[in-house]
């Protein structure tokens, strides 16, 4: 993020391009027609928001080096309302429009290992197919004379 707000790094617009300016930059990410830009003040608030949850996972107990972002969403906030005058005596809107961005760290969890069955522990796993499981949830009714 230090590398965006310095214009060493771009970032690549792959979905929403309409209007967007060409950079060579945006050739190292393969972007559609090399479009890309800086978002200075999104990744000033992204990186607020990233260094505030290390901050709060330090103050949980938590260790910083095994933490990574595990759900990140934004969602539109109700826009802040203001007028603007126009020519004319006319008036017109004038509305911000914020966001709701949420991040939850997690830290990471060490693996277990997968144990080894030669000791004989736990059930041998037979593996069936589904049309197989299906023929054992039937039950037969009746049958005839047998």
């Amino acid at each position: 993020m230090d590398d965006v707000l310095a214009f060493k790094q771009i970032v690549p617009f792959r979905r929403y391009t309409g209007g967007i300016g060409h950079h060579a930059q945006a050739k190292q990410h393969k972007s559609p027609g090399n479009k890309g830009r800086w978002p200075v003040k999104a990744t000033k608030v992204v990186k607020d928001l990233v260094s505030n949850a290390v901050s709060n996972a330090e103050t949980k107990g938590l260790d910083v080096d095994l933490l990574y972002v595990s759900h990140a969403q934004c969602n539109r906030a109700p826009p802040g309302r203001r007028r603007t005058y126009r020519a004319h005596g006319r008036i017109g809107k004038y509305a911000s429009q914020p966001a709701h961005i949420e991040f939850i760290v997690t830290e990471k969890k060490e693996g277990v290992d997968k144990a080894d069955d030669e000791d004989g522990e736990g059930p041998k796993r037979i593996r069936i197919s589904r049309k197989e499981a299906a023929r054992r949830r039937f039950v037969k009714v009746g049958g005839g004379t047998k």
